[in-house]
């Protein structure tokens, strides 16, 4: 028999967005909120160890362990997509970078998409209202927000040379990416405070629970939407082998991501109608955009032997995990408290690039794959992402099990500029590691390789080490056409009661990590669920280099 219960919000996925809603729809205490998280709690410790990042994300039991389908324009290869089925989402299995994305990414969005309220500086109220910036609040930082945001403070000879790098390659500095001058070389922010990651389960979540009003149940998996009509009233869903149904008195939330949301939304008979009765569901909301228009930062890794060795290259040894683990747990500092990705960059592969399209991230230690663990070595890597891709993947439901696995296809480097901005992003790459500054430290290039150099051969290697950077969004996105999954309020086109809250309704990808964006989207959404005004928009100053690299002030 499946019990019923009710409640006024019903959010469906306890991530990055979930936590944000949860938090801000319960806290003056006037509705029942019930947050549904498929996976467990974040108990596990290497989720809160900065530099247990691999470990984490490795884990298979607080993951969902997507594949996409063969990718066409990489060889026919699958590529993992992991994602977090724990809560805090993928916010607890991540690299913690601190990312915004470029102030013209939402001024784009504004003009590409009729989202004039998703300009910038609607945006960067809700960025500096929901951060504590160790560096101190000011135009483009807060000061007394709930998520900890920390600046790369690793002492390490190789960043150093990285930043001196930036320099002697013409390629530039910033001070703070995201800030005055948001393109360069830098310290990257991340989500770690206090020597721990600050998930969104760390800086929301876990402090609402405390309220009444709120109730949350993991191992909670939910398995379709229930409507009346063109109403969504509620949910079904199994937890610990029962059946259970949920009624929303006042809306149901979808935050399950980019991947999760659109197969539930399939599942519930809302997307294309043709494409639904082929799978044998009864179309009950015709929205051909659903699982459309995904998108990703397709990243490809290089890797290069390092001639002096540092402590970190050694952190794989029993004996020095051992003793820093056993720092962090008594003291929460020490080299456990790196994210590791601490420091990178936001550049221009060409001078016909308005804003940066290739993001750096930087590690100053390397790594073997080895039977599916991560092992360190000396020597020093960097990822290196399209920012703004042109290809656009699917997520569809399974074609054996509509409840399994979706299938997923990004199309990584199907557009031919695409593959053309990530062959001068390796030049690039390469460029910058071939400077003064890391002279004393540079062995062999090993990832691809220094024999490999002609532009076939590079782009050869760039479709076998081509990889996702985790960065999946746009499969419900915003908008007024016909493709458009929800209104610039999330709201579902068509249905009432039901809104989509996480990265699928970014139309069109930031030019960086989405965790930051991610949980802005949901600040903002919780304002409009409750009727409450937007914060009064922030027209901060920004720079950028325009043609002839002459620097020029733009209001955001």
């Amino acid at each position: 028999m499946t019990k019923t219960t009710e409640y006024d919000y019903v959010i469906i996925g306890a991530g990055s967005a979930g936590c944000v809603l949860a938090n801000a729809l319960s806290r003056d205490g006037s509705y029942q909120v019930l947050i549904l998280e498929a996976g467990k709690m974040d108990r596990n410790l290497m989720i809160h160890i900065p530099a247990g990042v691999y470990r984490a994300y490795k884990n298979k039991k607080i993951n969902w362990n997507y594949d996409t389908a063969p990718e066409p324009s990489l060889d026919g290869r699958t590529v993992p997509v992991p994602r977090g089925r724990v809560v805090g989402g993928s916010s607890s299995i991540n690299s913690m970078v601190y990312m915004r994305g470029h102030p013209l990414d939402f001024d784009h969005w504004a003009d590409e998409f009729g989202l004039e309220e998703w300009r910038f500086e609607h945006c960067l109220p809700y960025f500096k209202a929901g951060e504590t910036s160790d560096r101190g609040g000011d135009e483009w930082r807060g000061d007394s927000g709930p998520l900890g945001v920390t600046r790369g403070s690793l002492d390490s000879p190789l960043i150093d040379a990285l930043l001196e790098a930036g320099d002697q390659s013409g390629q530039g500095r910033s001070e703070d990416l995201n800030g005055f001058h948001p393109e360069g070389i830098a310290r990257y922010d991340a989500t770690r405070w206090n020597g721990k990651r600050c998930s969104a389960a760390v800086a929301h979540l876990h402090p609402a629970l405390r309220r009444g009003n709120l109730t949350l149940e993991t191992g909670a998996l939910v398995s379709r939407l229930t409507l009346s009509g063109n109403r969504v009233t509620g949910l079904e869903y199994e937890r610990n082998g029962k059946a259970l149904r949920v009624q929303a008195r006042r809306e149901v939330i979808l935050s399950g991501g980019a991947i999760n949301s659109p197969q539930l939304l399939l599942m519930s008979g809302i997307g294309p109608a043709g494409y639904l009765r082929e799978r044998g569901i009864e179309p009950l909301i015709s929205l051909p955009g659903v699982g459309q228009n995904l998108q990703d930062h397709a990243t490809t890794v290089l890797q290069w032997n390092c001639k002096k060795n540092y402590p970190l290259h050694n952190i794989g040894n029993p004996i020095n995990k051992l003793m820093v683990g056993m720092r962090w747990i008594m003291r929460k500092d020490g080299m456990a408290t790196s994210n590791i990705w601490e420091s990178g960059g936001l550049i221009r592969s060409n001078d016909q690039v308005t804003y940066p399209n290739i993001q750096y991230h930087f590690a100053p230690v390397g790594f073997d794959i080895v039977n599916d663990n991560i092992i360190p070595k000396q020597a020093f890597a960097v990822h290196v992402d399209q920012l703004r891709p042109k290809s656009r993947g699917q997520v569809l439901l399974n074609r054996d099990d509509i409840r399994g696995k979706p299938e997923i296809t990004f199309n990584y480097l199907s557009h031919p500029d695409d593959m053309r901005e990530m062959l001068e992003g390796v030049k690039k790459a390469r460029e910058l590691f071939a400077q003064p500054a890391f002279d004393e430290f540079r062995g062999p290039e090993t990832t691809p390789g220094d024999h490999i150099q002609s532009d076939a051969e590079l782009m050869a290697s760039i479709r076998n080490i081509v990889e996702t950077d985790y960065h999946p969004c746009g499969t419900c996105r915003m908008g007024h056409d016909d493709m458009a999954v929800v209104d610039a309020q999330m709201r579902v086109h068509g249905v009432e009661g039901l809104r989509v809250v996480d990265a699928s309704v970014m139309p069109k990808i930031t030019s960086a990590n989405l965790n930051a964006p991610i949980q802005m989207i949901a600040a903002r959404a919780a304002d409009y669920i409750l009727g409450k005004p937007q914060l009064p928009p922030v027209r901060a100053r920004f720079s950028f280099q325009s043609e002839g690299n002459k620097r020029q002030s733009i209001a955001g």
